[in-house]
């Protein structure tokens, strides 16, 4: 703490970490799966609550429309929660993104529904870290910066939606009008691991369905009438599994479709998951599917068609993003806590944000791990650790003479 000026020392002492453990059980205790509405809205209820104590409007902002393909090939809307946004002083220069999520992986009929204690320090329960903790940092970390000097002199937004947990389709519009124009961005996942190292460099993520139609036929009297769509998806799976190379991983994931086994399947859907290490990779993935679904068509007599794609960009680390992780690493170590960071496979907002140019740490939130299972945990003392770092970051980026 000798690093820290008398100042910045009493802006770290206003952090009450009882407030913030109490907030995470509360919230924590309301199941938030992404496709429970009802769960999402009493949870952003809560938040709006919460976050009216800051300065500013919080709104809740309607879900962009999206689309998902079903098994049987048709196209349907899917409804999303409302995306919590609070502004506050929207009219200065300097202006941040902070942004959180209020979904989990976890559905209304999961088992995992609970908090519990593991040890005097780690508490288990759902979205405990990933990311209901995260949020309390977040709003902890905002109302000490508020009372300090250089509050008044910058703006924020603050987004926390709905819908991160399955790509962040109904947000990704908000996501970038709010981060057009900011000087900089925190985003409040758990640590990429349990000693609080960050995420760096992000691969991107894209989700696609490939609808393929064929044509029935009696599989015992004419088969040679029919164009067998599972055949045609098998053929495809296998072409993009050997489509990946070390800048890029395919997964697929799922065939759906077919019929009774005396009849030539006329429908299949092919579900995968692509993710590239840079922009050049996800460029050419796109030239190459076109290519192989070209082929497809022409060898299996068969038509396809594509749904989905890179929702989430390549984060490279930018000049800009790697002064920013300086600079939480230089705040880390006026707290005594030691900041690194490494590359990552895994895909948040963070991505989005990035790709409207603007330099985002993403992995501000707790201590924590083995999130998307049953045995999520938080590590309860990074809670306050958490706060005191973006408190601090927050207070250094408003006090730069930019």
């Amino acid at each position: 703490m000798s690093l820290l000026s008398p100042l910045e020392r009493d802006l770290i002492a206003l952090i009450a970490p009882a407030p913030m453990l109490e907030q995470v059980c509360a919230w924590s205790a309301i199941n938030t799966g992404t496709r429970n509405l009802d769960g999402l809205a009493r949870q952003a209820g809560l938040l709006a609550d919460a976050f009216v104590a800051l300065p500013g409007d919080v709104t809740l902002e309607q879900a962009a429309p999206v689309e998902a393909v079903l098994p049987d090939g048709r196209v349907t809307a899917i409804a999303h929660g409302c995306h919590l946004v609070l502004r506050v002083r929207p009219r200065a220069n300097r202006r941040f993104l902070l942004t959180g999520h209020m979904d989990t992986v976890f559905a209304a009929d999961h088992p995992f529904q609970a908090t519990r204690w593991i040890d005097d320090h780690t508490l288990n329960g759902p979205g405990v870290a990933d990311m209901k903790g995260g949020i309390a940092v977040m709003l902890a970390a905002l109302t000490a910066f508020e009372n300090g000097p250089h509050a008044a002199g910058v703006g924020y937004d603050v987004l926390i939606n709905a819908d991160e947990e399955t790509g962040s389709l109904s947000s990704a519009p908000l996501i970038a009008h709010l981060a057009n124009g900011k000087a900089a961005a925190l985003t409040f996942e758990p640590s990429a691991l349990p000693d609080g190292t960050l995420a760096g460099a992000r691969a991107g993520s894209g989700n696609y369905s490939v609808v393929i139609h064929g044509r029935s036929a009696h599989a015992g009297r004419n088969p040679e009438d029919g164009r067998n769509a599972i055949v045609a998806a098998a053929r495809l799976v296998v072409a993009l599994a050997e489509l990946a190379h070390p800048e890029l991983s395919v997964n697929p994931a799922k065939i759906e479709g077919g019929s009774a086994n005396n009849v030539v399947p006329d429908l299949a859907v092919v579900r995968f998951n692509i993710r590239p290490r840079d922009e050049p990779a996800a460029i050419c993935f796109g030239h190459d599917l076109r290519s192989l679904l070209a082929w497809i068509e022409s060898e299996y007599g068969v038509t396809t068609h594509v749904h989905g794609g890179l929702s989430r960009p390549p984060k490279p680390l930018t000049p800009d993003a790697e002064r920013l992780f300086h600079l939480v690493r230089d705040c880390g170590a006026a707290l005594g806590q030691t900041i690194a960071w490494q590359s990552s496979g895994g895909v948040c907002d963070g991505n989005n944000i990035a790709a409207c140019g603007v330099p985002v740490v993403d992995t501000m939130g707790v201590r924590g791990g083995a999130i998307h299972s049953d045995q999520e945990f938080l590590i309860v003392p990074s809670l306050a650790e958490r706060a005191a770092l973006a408190a601090l970051v927050l207070h250094r980026l408003s006090g730069e003479n930019q």
